[in-house]
């Protein structure tokens, strides 16, 4: 299968991507045609398309190819490499979920020896039937959710609508790819631009959503923790869209995920600059921002701009140190008192701002306590009311409770005389005595156990009793009894 061709610059960036890398020439000649016209006439090609552009799309947002600087491909650089993991490729200021189609873009995704996408309008057009993007502006100005049915717009009412009902007003010309109510993808055309503007990716969006949430729970510790500025916020989740970590997020990368998370995830609210993370299982009058939140937002961007500025003269501290070395190593000891003196000057505002700091951090400590009480001790009034409404439920009055224990021991006791009335009832059909004398049974066993003693005698304690002397207690006599057998006579020679 042969692919197209890797030159260096955007083209070569864009064929290492999936799904450019492993697509043909041929194909992508056919991918970037006006296929358009194959909705009624080949609807799997159709759709195919569509796919393979979804999927290309995403790619190029998440590379961060669209726009921004770049740097060709080194030529050890293996073509089918993701763009996104190459060391040779240089891209930054792009955002990652909103995709900004253009002119620049058009010229971003030309491939040699196949040109631009000339249906890349029907393509936006059927992404935005099926809700995977939806227009910068219509994202940012809803008023309710984009998942809410009654939010999309009035095409979106061929997934919903009966086909036959669907089937007539197409005939009466109010739907369909030339309807009234429609705008058709055929609208189109390579060489119309309406179409072009800014999309947001909505399956992007939901991705980086996810991960807000995963690194916000990860570092929640304390209620200052859920408080953020949108410029904190763009620095706090850097990277969850996809580009790098040690920069901020893109401006409208973060607009449009900050109203994401307040519209359909119901995580924050924003009032101003101030942006809260929230419980979603919280009452509506608790989803607001107080004035305690923003003091402790207050009292934590003070702390944060008053590091930033410790590290600054500390930067300049070791700047004019070095300065001053160099000044003495060149005989030059009027430069070299001035960098000394303003060098004690910094060090004299180092430890002003340090004590500073260390001020703002003992009372942000103590706000951070307090504020933790105040949401333990609404813990300890909702268990407590918990604990009285279940209290207070009429089965657990004292004189119910009597009742039942009492009605409880009758029970048990009328359950004791059933079995015992079946118990006798059952003996006496079969003829078993129910009264047994224990001294009897008591006498009955001794009997057993003098027996068994008797069986293990040995053999010679068997014969005690019988008398061997010669004369019976009668008087009559007896011959002696050899205890020896006679030897056998041996007869005469």
């Amino acid at each position: 299968m042969s692919t197209p061709s890797t030159p260096t610059g955007a083209s070569s960036l864009l064929t290492s991507l999936e799904p450019f890398s492993r697509t043909s020439i041929p194909r992508l000649q056919a991918l970037y045609s006006d296929f358009s016209q194959q909705k009624r006439s080949n609807p799997t090609s159709y759709q195919s398309n569509i796919d393979w552009w979804h999927e290309a799309l995403e790619a190029v947002l998440v590379s961060g190819l669209q726009h921004g600087s770049l740097q060709a491909q080194t030529p050890t650089t293996s073509r089918f490499e993701d763009a996104r993991s190459s060391p040779s490729a240089t891209i930054s200021k792009t955002d990652r979920l909103v995709l900004h189609v253009g002119r620049e873009l058009m010229d971003r995704l030309r491939v040699p020896k196949v040109g631009k996408p000339l249906a890349l309008g029907t393509v936006l057009f059927e992404l935005r039937n099926t809700r995977t993007v939806v227009p910068l502006n219509e994202f940012l100005d809803a008023k309710v959710s984009i998942y809410n049915p009654g939010w999309l717009p009035t095409r979106i009412a061929s997934f919903v609508v009966g086909k036959p009902l669907w089937w007539a007003l197409e005939q009466v010309g109010l739907v369909g790819d030339e309807g009234l109510l429609n705008y058709g993808s055929h609208k189109y055309h390579h060489k119309d631009t309406s179409w072009w503007g800014d999309y947001v990716f909505i399956p992007l969006l939901e991705n980086a959503a996810n991960a807000v949430v995963e690194r916000h729970e990860l570092t929640l510790a304390s209620p200052a923790d859920s408080l953020f500025t949108f410029e904190s916020f763009r620095t706090k989740f850097a990277g969850v869209a996809g580009g790098e970590e040690n920069l901020p997020l893109r401006e409208t990368d973060a607009k449009v995920l900050v109203k994401f998370l307040e519209r359909e995830r119901g995580l924050i609210v924003v009032e101003n600059d101030v942006i809260k993370f929230i419980d979603k299982s919280v009452s509506l009058e608790e989803r607001r921002i107080t004035p305690v939140d923003r003091g402790i937002l207050e009292l934590k961007s003070a702390i944060h701009n008053l590091q930033l500025q410790i590290e600054a003269i500390q930067s300049r501290l070791e700047e004019y140190t070095r300065k001053a070395s160099s000044a003495l190593q060149q005989k030059r000891k009027p430069a070299a008192l001035t960098y000394l003196r303003t060098r004690k000057q910094l060090e004299d505002l180092l430890q002003k701002r340090l004590g500073s700091l260390g001020t703002l951090e003992s009372t942000f400590i103590t706000v951070e306590a307090a504020a933790g009480d105040i949401d333990i001790l609404k813990s300890y009034e909702s268990s407590t009311a918990t604990l009285r409404a279940i209290l207070a439920h009429p089965s657990l009055e004292r004189s119910r409770i009597d009742a039942t224990m009492e009605a409880l021991a009758e029970a048990n006791a009328d359950a004791r005389d059933v079995d015992d009335a079946v118990r006798i009832g059952g003996n006496v059909a079969f003829g078993v005595d129910d009264v047994v004398d224990d001294a009897e049974l008591e006498e009955e066993l001794e009997q057993m156990i003098r027996e068994a003693k008797a069986n293990e005698k040995p053999l010679e304690t068997q014969f005690d009793g019988i008398r061997t002397p010669e004369t019976s207690p009668s008087g009559v006599k007896f011959p002696n009894i050899p205890t020896q057998p006679a030897k056998e006579a041996i007869p005469a020679v």
